[in-house]
């Protein structure tokens, strides 16, 4: 049979378990503080743009590593069979955007 408690014990439970309740209580105030609630999201939307950008980074990194093999060997040469057609196309369409433009002014 469990002994009996005196009042001092039973006192000092009680006053305890204020102090763990205090305790409780204030820890539940500040994570329902407004600023604490702003600042836990700010973080997840800051996390998850840092996330989207080294995606966005990688993706623009492995393209530039795509196109570049397509006109630069493995060991730095250009590849002028590839780099001559592209550039011819590029003046062509420079050169029919800018008659283009001059048809449209007059």
């Amino acid at each position: 049979m469990p002994e009996a408690r005196t009042p001092a014990q039973i006192e000092a439970d009680i006053a305890r378990r204020r102090s763990e309740l205090a305790t409780t209580l204030d820890e539940i105030g500040v994570r329902m503080h407004p600023s604490t609630i702003i600042g836990d999201a700010k973080a997840k939307v800051a996390s998850k743009v840092d996330h989207t950008a080294g995606r966005a980074c990688a993706f623009a990194n492995r393209m530039i590593a795509d196109v570049r093999s397509q006109f630069v060997t493995d060991e730095g040469v250009p590849r002028l069979e590839r780099i001559v057609p592209a550039a011819m196309v590029a003046v062509g369409v420079l050169g029919l955007l800018t008659v283009s433009s001059k048809r449209n002014k007059a």
